[in-house]
């Protein structure tokens, strides 16, 4: 029997890096207050019902904070966001000054081209992350331009093709 060899978790990260994503911030709001994350790893499950999906760290705060609080909101940032990506990333912190806004009791940022607020209604383990399925309970958009990330760095949206 042939086994494979163990994956080096580099080159696994340096190649889905090459999948180009938009930048959100997932956000909370507990009884200590709000909270945010950077994510990029958010997607669209089902139109019926409408479901989301966020993948998180289970070493990662806010996964606590998502059983906790059981709702999430979704802010897709734009081009013009990076100092609020790099915030909730835990990078840059104190030069970012986020502007929320409720929904729903559930935190979203200003300016931000989308905003969703999605009620957990299952969380999967999946490996050293959980899956958290939320249901949508209010959705928004704008005009703009998104903030994008690639190969490990932030990208403005290139011309139409």
């Amino acid at each position: 029997m042939r086994e494979s060899k163990p994956l080096d978790p580099r080159l696994f990260r340096q190649t889905l890096g090459r999948f180009a994503t938009g930048v959100t911030v997932v956000s909370v709001r507990t009884g200590e207050g709000v909270h945010g994350m950077t994510a990029n790893a958010f997607l669209s499950v089902s139109l019926d019902p409408p479901l989301v999906l966020v993948s998180v760290d289970r070493r990662a705060r806010t996964h606590g904070l998502l059983l906790e609080a059981g709702r999430y909101g979704v802010s897709v940032l734009a081009e013009g966001q990076r100092d609020l990506s790099d915030h909730f990333a835990g990078r840059g912190v104190g030069e970012a000054q986020p502007v929320w806004r409720e929904v729903l009791g559930v935190p979203l940022l200003e300016g931000a081209l989308a905003h969703v607020v999605a009620r957990v209604v299952e969380a999967h383990p999946a490996g050293d992350h959980t899956l958290f399925i939320g249901e949508v309970e209010h959705l928004g958009y704008g005009e703009g331009r998104p903030l994008l990330f690639f190969g490990g760095r932030y990208h403005g949206l290139g011309e139409g093709l």
